[in-house]
């Protein structure tokens, strides 16, 4: 039997309960954020009306049951947020700190997608980032904040209803917005809400679409089995001064997960998306239990699980299909379970990459990549189908990465789904509707499962840094007091054990410490530990000292590693939003007195699947075409890699690490012209000059784009920056002042 290449789209609908416990009331949910709110007139309901319009493509969807709980708070009118409540607020009404709070919070969002394309949202916007918000406060009237706030609720519509009569004419209005205007504008936002949960129900119901769901409130199950499951992948992972063992819970979010699935979408559940696609040997037969038959996780669990690294050739696909494109079983004591995983990559090219590319050329890219598997899995046999049925995976978040594509990803989406509607050698289904036709054959022993995530195969994301620690040792307290009280079983005391759900979710973690950040992360500090208090209120005993403690300072100063992919524009602006999570070194001036001055302030730096970014700050009054030496020499060095290298071609080199080291590639950029040298070491010391699609661009900051295709190396290579500043050829200074700039290839 001869069949096509099978493809399973899984997205991932999340996010965090917002509700404050401190705020609310019985009849009023507080929330402290409005990401349920605007994502769900923006994302949730679009992704499928998008598939809507091409039935003989299936996909899976997962919804998380915390995010169907605060969707169901905003269309009862019971949710309110504090951008909510700017924006239904009389105008006369407004005093300074709520304008202050416009201006602060109101332009959250992509400019490019979100703000630009709006005219007067986009001055008001250059107002505030060109003249300051002094600026904004002395000189706007009070109708230009209402306009602020109005036009951070109307520009999160994603661009599927821009063509409904009232958004229509909101949107040609421009400013001037009444508070009945406004009032209808939340009523739209409401009646959006309230699609989403029966379309997506609509669409099952016919077969297009399987719902998928996660643990109740998104906590990470390996974890709450043992935090000691941290040392699977990183044995010398520093752990919590407590050890975390409460297995019992994990039926517990299971079974509120599957109850709540089945109340609204009249059929037992099936798919399970494990938070954060986490997995361990622990929590398997606790699924398969619930009732569960499929999950799915990270081809880098996968990769542990078979002591196998995937390679890839130079466009990224696999050099060993058979492996991952297939489902496995994992045997439990509670029945069997099948398993797929990701492909990491195509998963993240959607997520991260496509949203920078014209969309008709991303969605050929992948199609591209889904040949290329196709042809790598026939093996030169004669026939053009393919003789065994394989499965490729790619799941990721079907909310955040929309916000950076042109329209919302509508044009991707319909380049992608309607060459897709043409194809037969490439079919779209559910993952249910493909085990259904193909049994799973291949076995993996379930004792054998690695522990791990999405990302890297491990669990540092929500363990192991001191901050992350701090809280879940905070989170043991609560736990162990709520055990020490028999008597609140859920019936009796809902309230202590509703709080327990939410504090053991996965979001705090992922935010405090190192590798994550964002300008809301003291809001999710305080989420995490109002939690905590009203677990301990609940049971009426005393909340700890601790508990009302900041789990960390919040500071956004200092050195950090890169936070995400970044896309920017290399233009020499360096505009914030695009850099916002690079990777950032101070350098002179800026780390304090016992630090040598610099004419370089600070170093931002990052990558996508495409290139290397780099980006130089100035400090202040400096020009950098007179102030500082002229030429910036960057130089690539591999550890451990056996690749022709030569010395630092340059004069006057200090005989100090990393100056003596040997390199392989160099860059050299002359600020005065812009003009850009690419050069690679060859045998006895010889440095080649060729042709490379470096980009550099000088304005307010140097900005640096290095395709990943002029720096030979394979992905998940450690290489390792130094940059250097010369003049004439003769060493002047050298970036950072200690040591180099490491990162490792995606």
């Amino acid at each position: 039997m001869s069949h096509p290449l099978y493809v399973a789209f899984i997205w991932h609908q999340h996010q965090p309960l917002y509700k404050s416990r401190a705020a609310s009331t019985p009849t009023h949910e507080e929330y402290r954020l409005p990401w349920v709110r605007l994502h769900g007139i923006k994302d949730y309901l679009d992704l499928i009306l998008m598939l809507d319009r091409y039935p003989s493509l299936h996909q899976t969807v997962n919804l998380v049951p915390s995010l169907i709980l605060q969707i169901e708070d905003y269309v009862a009118g019971k949710a309110a947020d504090p951008y909510l409540e700017l924006l239904l607020k009389p105008i006369e009404d407004y005093e300074v700190a709520d304008k202050q709070y416009a201006l602060d919070r109101c332009f959250d969002g992509n400019h490019h997608t979100l703000i630009d394309p709006h005219p007067h949202y986009r001055k008001l916007y250059e107002q505030r980032q060109e003249n300051g918000k002094d600026w904004c406060m002395d000189r706007w009237s009070d109708r230009d904040f209402v306009d602020v706030a109005t036009w951070h609720n109307l520009a999160w519509f994603d661009p599927l209803f821009w063509d409904d009569p009232e958004i229509a004419g909101w949107f040609a209005q421009q400013s001037g917005y009444d508070l009945e205007t406004r009032r209808k504008i939340y009523d739209k936002q409401r009646e959006i809400l309230g699609r989403i949960v029966a379309k997506h129900k609509e669409m099952q119901d016919r077969g297009q679409l399987e719902v998928t769901t996660t643990p109740y409130t998104h906590p990470i199950l390996p974890l709450l089995a043992d935090t000691n499951s941290g040392r699977v992948a990183v044995p010398e992972m520093d752990l919590p001064k407590k050890r975390f063992q409460w297995p019992e819970d994990i039926p517990r979010h299971l079974n509120k997960a599957k109850e709540m699935y089945e109340a609204r979408f009249d059929r037992p559940v099936r798919g399970l998306w494990p938070s954060e696609q986490s997995v361990s040997p622990a929590i398997l037969p606790d699924i398969a239990e619930a009732g569960f038959s499929w999950i799915v996780s990270d081809e880098a669990v996968l990769g542990w699980t078979l002591q196998h690294f995937f390679h890839r050739d130079g466009a990224g696909n696999v050099f060993e299909p058979e492996l991952m494109y297939r489902p496995y079983r994992l045997e439990t004591p509670n029945g069997d379970l099948s398993i797929v995983f990701r492909d990491h990559r195509l998963s993240d090219l959607i997520g991260f990459t496509y949203a920078s590319m014209p969309p008709k050329q991303a969605a050929a890219d992948l199609i591209g990549h889904l040949e290329a598997i196709a042809r790598s899995l026939k093996h030169g046999q004669g026939s053009t189908g393919l003789e065994n049925p394989w499965l490729v995976t790619i799941a990721l978040d079907g909310e955040n990465c929309w916000e950076f594509y042109e329209k919302d990803g509508v044009p991707f989406l319909d380049a992608l789904y309607s060459r897709l509607s043409d194809r037969e050698d490439i079919k779209l289904v559910t993952v249910s509707e493909f085990l259904d036709a193909n049994p799973t054959t291949e076995t993996l022993p379930a004792d054998k499962l690695h522990s791990g995530s999405w990302v890297d195969g491990n669990f540092t994301t929500w363990i192991g840094d001191p901050a992350k620690n701090r809280a879940w040792d905070l989170l043991y307290d609560a736990r162990q007091t709520l055990a020490n009280h028999p008597e609140a079983t859920e019936e009796a005391n809902p309230d202590a054990w509703e709080a327990l759900y939410a504090a053991e979710g996965s979001d705090w973690f992922w935010w405090f410490g190192v590798g994550h950040s964002s300008a809301q992360d003291a809001i999710f500090d305080a989420l995490f530990r109002e939690h905590l208090a009203a677990l301990y209120t609940a049971l009426d005993e005393p909340i700890p000292d601790e508990v009302k403690q900041p789990v960390e300072v919040h500071d956004n100063v200092g050195d950090r590693v890169p936070q995400s992919f970044i896309h920017p524009t290399i233009d020499g602006v360096g505009d914030e939003q695009d850099w916002s999570h690079a990777g950032r070194i101070e350098v002179g001036g800026s780390r304090g007195t016992m630090h040598r001055s610099s004419a370089i302030q600070r170093i931002f730096y990052g990558f996508d699947h495409r290139n290397f970014y780099l980006r130089l700050d100035f400090g202040a009054g400096v020009d950098p075409r007179k102030d500082c030496p002229p030429e910036l020499h960057l130089l690539w060095y591999y550890p451990d890699r056996p690749m022709c290298t030569s010395p630092i071609p340059l004069g006057s080199l200090p005989d100090v690490e990393p100056l003596n080291y040997r390199f392989a590639h160099h860059v050299a950029i002359d600020l005065r012209s812009e003009s850009v040298t690419f050069q690679e070491s060859w045998e006895n010391d010889v440095w080649h000059s060729r042709l490379s699609g470096v980009r550099a661009s000088l304005d307010k900051c140097l900005e640096i784009a290095i395709p990943w295709g002029d720096l030979p190396m394979e992905p998940d290579w450690t290489l390792n920056l130094t940059a250097i500043l010369a003049e004439d050829e003769q060493f002047k200074d050298r970036l950072p002042e200690a040591g180099l700039i490491s990162l490792c290839m995606p």
